[in-house]
């Protein structure tokens, strides 16, 4: 066994270390206090090409593996969720269902324009009434005269509003007991877009409500083979834990950062409050989780790029270090004490940034459904 990463990795690694330090830290309050999506941080992304990391370089994206997209995300995590989400919405659920489902002509259409990171993508699976009972899906899409004539709503999308977004690809019932996936393109007549939904945490990230009244689009949008959408949609979500569960891993990280700094140049008691063994424990405790958190992580990532089974260490990615990324948050408000509590130290951004990485792509508990089916139970 190697747990040394190559020099590839190495390189994703302190790039995105070095932007995110850079170019993310110094705005990311002003960002999230304003609800502001990031424009020109995204731009600058795309330039250093990682909103198509594993897209193939003959679609426009820079061929990397899943292992260097868990990376980039858990850097730019240590920072900024908001951000880091845009990028991991957008490649997971974005980009992919196109690249893994789409006809050769769906792919040179849309994939271009989306792995260079000049427009944006979302996906649409939430509803109303169907969010971890997805198969719950009330959107409906009837064929007439070959046009998906489609209505219905979908609920927390991201990046399906903003001024770059191309398009949402959404999970519709095209028939009794069948679901199928469909690209929506923006501005299609009939699809209405809400406004930012204000949210407690990733509030410079796009998150939007949307409505399909009468929305036709051409047959051939349909995502690949129709009635086979649910099965889709649960390979998309696979893959997408693993950028989850690197998101947890980096807002835990970034949490021990700001404890661990704060530790050495507070004082209390005549002394730093890092040399008392209170805090020190919080500390270690912290160290070990992210270190195990993080390795359950690059081996989903890594058994993903062999081409071997990884829905069940996906999900248990997922799950830990979604709670150790609470953990690990709750730890560091705590070393900080009032201070903490105040927004104008970024702990406070990280621990409302926190909470939805134990809901979105699978609350806990759905993870643990997951995991025990997958155990055989």
């Amino acid at each position: 066994m190697n747990f040394d990463l190559s020099d590839e990795h190495e390189l994703i690694r302190s790039t995105v270390r070095e932007f995110a330090l850079e170019r993310v830290a110094p705005v990311a309050a002003e960002l999230d206090r304003e609800h502001r999506f990031p424009y020109d941080l995204v731009a600058e992304l795309a330039e250093l090409g990682l909103m198509g990391i594993p897209v193939p370089d003959e679609y426009g994206g820079a061929g990397g593996d899943t292992l260097s997209y868990a990376i980039a995300v858990e850097e730019l995590t240590r920072i900024d969720s908001s951000l880091a989400i845009t990028l991991a919405a957008h490649i997971s659920l974005g980009t992919m269902p196109i690249l893994l489902f789409g006809t050769e002509e769906q792919k040179r259409e849309w994939l271009p324009d989306l792995a260079s990171g000049r427009k944006l993508a979302a996906f649409g699976l939430t509803e109303p009434e169907a969010g971890s009972d997805a198969g719950a899906t009330q959107t409906r899409a009837d064929l007439r005269d070959g046009q998906w004539v489609v209505n219905g709503a979908k609920i927390f999308i991201t990046n399906a509003g903003t001024d770059i977004s191309a398009c949402v690809t959404i999970t519709a019932r095209t028939g009794e007991d069948e679901i199928s996936n469909i690209v929506v393109p923006n501005g299609t007549p009939g699809y209405t877009i809400s406004a930012p939904m204000a949210k407690m945490g990733w509030r410079a990230s796009d998150t939007r409500e949307l409505s399909f009244q009468d929305c036709a689009v051409p047959e051939g949008n349909l995502l690949g083979e129709r009635g086979r959408g649910f099965r889709q949609f649960l390979e998309i979500l696979d893959g997408g834990r693993i950028s989850v569960a690197a998101m947890g891993v980096g807002l835990a990280q970034g949490a021990y950062d700001l404890a661990f700094e704060y530790a050495q140049e507070r004082k209390q008691f005549g002394r730093p409050i890092g040399s008392f063994q209170a805090v020190q424990f919080k500390l270690a405790d912290m160290a070990v989780e992210i270190e195990a958190g993080r390795q359950l992580v690059y081996k989903a990532a890594w058994l993903k790029d062999q081409g071997r089974p990884f829905a069940l260490e996906a999900a248990m990615a997922k799950l830990y270090t979604g709670e150790l990324s609470h953990r690990a948050a709750n730890h560091a408000l705590q070393i900080h004490g009032g201070y903490g509590f105040i927004d104008e130290y970024a702990i406070s951004r990280l621990y409302r940034d926190q909470k939805v990485l134990e809901i979105g792509e699978g609350t806990n508990e759905v993870q643990r459904m997951v995991i025990a089916k997958l155990l055989g139970l």
